[in-house]
Order: C-alpha cells, then sequence, then structure tokens
C-alpha cells in the first residue's frame, strides 16, 4: 500500500492525554504514523493544515457501538468503534468477527467484541478463545445481560484466560423483562412498562463479584444510576478490575424526556430520573466513569415512529459525542484534557488497542476540532439515520477534519 503524502498541522492546541502533552505545537505525519511533535519547520513537500484556534487531540474511539457508519463516524471525529456483537448473524464465530474487522476499511477501524454466548442467548459460551485469534478484543454480552450466574461465571473465568475485557449490559433481565420505561412518575402517567432502577445496581453488584471472583477484567458499557455508580466504586475499593461507561444522553436527558411518548427518547438502558441523572454527572467529575461513548444504535424510522412502547431502542449518537461531551467542559464537571483522555486513551487502554495516542510511533489516527462553533443538531442533516432526542438542541462543538491512516478522511 503506498503511504499518502505527508500532513504537517501547525499551530493547534495538541491534547494527547498518554504524554500528558497539551499545547500549541506542529504535528507532523508521515508513513501513517506521528513522526514529530513540537516546534519546527515543517517539511516543504508536506500537506499543510493551519489548525490556528483548533485543538489537535487523537481520533476518538468509540466503544460499544451497534453499527459502524464510516460517514457518520468520519463527522463526529471517530478513527475507531469497538462493535457490539449484536449483529446479523450475532459475532460468535470466528469467521464472523474476522469479517466485522474488516467491514470497516479502508474507511474506520473496526474492533469487534465477540458475543459471551452461541446467538448471545445467554446459555452456550461462544468460542472465546478462536474470536480473540480472529481479531476480537473482548467479548460482551451484548443488549441484555447473561440471567445464569453460572454461566457469567465461566464467562468472566474463560475470558481471564485469555486476557480479554467482559463488555457487561447492566439490568437484571428479571426485573426488566418487558419494561421500555424507568419506574417512576413519568411511566406511571403514561402507562408504561417500567422496571426499578435498582435492577441496574443489582446486576452490577453480580457481575463485580464474579469478577473479584475470577479476576478477570469487567467494563459495565453503561451504568447511569446513584445505586450503579456506588456498586462500581464499591468493587473499585475491594480491588475488582471494573470500568463504567456512559453515553451523553444519559447525562443530558431524565425521563421527563419521554413526554408525549417521544419514542425517539426509548433508549436502553432507559432514561433516569433527575436524581440519577445528576448522580452520573458527578460520576463522571469523580472518575467513577472511564469511558464517553456515543451508544450509536440508530434505528429507521419504520422502527421510531411507532407507538412508544413498540418503537426500538437505540439513537444515532456517533456525530454529536463530541460536541455533547464538551458541554461536560463548558460546565466545569471536567477539563478538556479529561474529556479528551475519555473519548480516545481510556478506551485504548482498556481494551488493549494501539491507539488513542499521539506520541511518536503511534497511528495517525487524529480529529481537528473547534471547540466554539455553535451549530444546531439537526437529524435530517445526519449521515446515514437521524433518529436522535437532541433534533434541535443548540450546541457547540465542531470537528473540522479527521485523519485515519495518515488520511484526510473528513473535512469542514
Amino acid at each position: 500500500m503506498i503511504a499518502p503524502q505527508p500532513i504537517a498541522i501547525t499551530g493547534g492546541r495538541v491534547i494527547c492525554p498518554a504524554s500528558g502533552h497539551d499545547g500549541v505545537a506542529t504535528i507532523l505525519l508521515q508513513d501513517r504514523v506521528v513522526a514529530s511533535i513540537g516546534q519546527f519547520e515543517p517539511p516543504s513537500h508536506a500537506v499543510h493544515i493551519d489548525a490556528r484556534g483548533l485543538v489537535v487531540a487523537p481520533g476518538i474511539i468509540d466503544v460499544g457501538v451497534f453499527r459502524a457508519h464510516p460517514p457518520a463516524c468520519h463527522a463526529g471525529g471517530i478513527t475507531r468503534v469497538v462493535l457490539m456483537p449484536d449483529q446479523s448473524p450475532p459475532l460468535d464465530d470466528p469467521a464472523l468477527v474476522a469479517y466485522a474487522q474488516g467491514s470497516g476499511k479502508p474507511d474506520v477501524w473496526v474492533h469487534p467484541l465477540a458475543a459471551a454466548t452461541r446467538g448471545l442467548l445467554g446459555e452456550e459460551l461462544a468460542e472465546i478463545g478462536l474470536a480473540q485469534a480472529a481479531g476480537a478484543v473482548g467479548v460482551a454480552t451484548g443488549r441484555g445481560a447473561i440471567a445464569d450466574a453460572r454461566v457469567m461465571h465461566r464467562l468472566l473465568a474463560y475470558a481471564r484466560a485469555f486476557g480479554l475485557t467482559v463488555v457487561a449490559h447492566a439490568e437484571d433481565p428479571a426485573l426488566t423483562a418487558g419494561a421500555v420505561a424507568t419506574a417512576g412518575e413519568y411511566a406511571t402517567r403514561l402507562g408504561l412498562a417500567a422496571a426499578p432502577a435498582f435492577a441496574e445496581a443489582m446486576a452490577i453488584t453480580r457481575d463485580c463479584r464474579l469478577a473479584q471472583a475470577t479476576g478477570a477484567a469487567l467494563h459495565i458499557r453503561q451504568v447511569t444510576t446513584a445505586e450503579g455508580l456506588a456498586a462500581v466504586a464499591a468493587a473499585r475499593h475491594a480491588g475488582v478490575d471494573v470500568t463504567a461507561g456512559i453515553t451523553p444522553a444519559h447525562l443530558l436527558l431524565n425521563d421527563m424526556a419521554v413526554s408525549g411518548f417521544r419514542s425517539f427518547a426509548r433508549l436502553s438502558p432507559p432514561l433516569r430520573d433527575e436524581r440519577d441523572r445528576l448522580a452520573a454527572i458527578e460520576g463522571v467529575r469523580s472518575g467513577i466513569i472511564d469511558i464517553l461513548a456515543s451508544g450509536h444504535d440508530p434505528q429507521s424510522q419504520e422502527d421510531k415512529r411507532q407507538p412508544f412502547a413498540d418503537a426500538r431502542a437505540g439513537m444515532a449518537g456517533a456525530q454529536t459525542l463530541l460536541a455533547l461531551g464538551l458541554g461536560l467542559v463548558r460546565d466545569g464537571v471536567i477539563d478538556l484534557p479529561r474529556l479528551i483522555a475519555m473519548l480516545s486513551w481510556n478506551p485504548a487502554r482498556r481494551f488493549g488497542l494501539v491507539a488513542g495516542t499521539l506520541q511518536l510511533g503511534a497511528p495517525a489516527d487524529l480529529v481537528v476540532f473547534d471547540e466554539h462553533a455553535p451549530w444546531r443538531i439537526d437529524g435530517r442533516a445526519f449521515e446515514g439515520a437521524g433518529n436522535t432526542p437532541f433534533d434541535g438542541l443548540p450546541t457547540f462543538g465542531r470537528v473540522r477534519i479527521t485523519i485515519k491512516g495518515g488520511e484526510l478522511v473528513w473535512q469542514c
């Protein structure tokens, strides 16, 4: 493969959480890697990009997406996705894992999570070792939790043997079966089948105890309740290797968003009450939550424009992840380097990816963005499906350039 022309990005605020670099610098990309960073005169034969007034950071690594849409990823500054196994068919076979890994080439790096069980039915373990050899960077229970504690215990033990992180969905299946909302005032008013919020903490507590017993690495894809966050904090205090993720939707919206049966606000897990939303923000501030992800799971208009209980859960999130995350910075919850770490370096470390950094020799995956650029979210203008509960919301933060593997794949 012919290497792309060198690219020199000058004048931008370069942030690299891995090295701690945060300051104006020139960065040279050559032979698909970061060749130099600092204060120097870039070579004349390189493509010059003036990034004055902009932020230069590692490309975003979006953990736990259900669809890998290259145009949406590019527009959102995402260069890598950690893909959930909930595909058609599920990624429960090494050949399917290998196919998924190559599905984004050459536009976006796809790192598949292998299905924990055959058909994601929660019963018989899939071939975890062979899936790893085929390219899986972890193993996941999928959109639902594994109900049988014995199966989950075996999964964690096997994953520990292969050095793989287990990605778990944190809802007790017995409590959430058939539910479409969180139990509370709004679900009651609308007559929606609902499950108690503590179903999340019950699942987290069980899985963390099993991870402690096996020594396995565990990632809770979304932790959205005060009780769930407390369970993660307690497990860490006990020495459990557990990390937690969340989406902007669960930080910015509460269960009031389902008023009027707004099916675009039907998500999994469902939106929580205001007390839990505020607790999630504090979870980000305190560091209990390590990873911010889009939860990109766009649905067709036919699937979303249904009665609330019949609509499919999910939303498009790739193109709004960075902008909505920047709201945490403007509100003083975290600083910009911490946000960049939650979007890139932390995911890379958790799943063993050689990425998420701008250190010398690292893959040339970058995002250049204007953190102050105003725009209004318009789902109709999204690349691909546009169902989002944030439609019409004014926000700040625009991706100007996305570079993947040393090649400019997006410019705005």
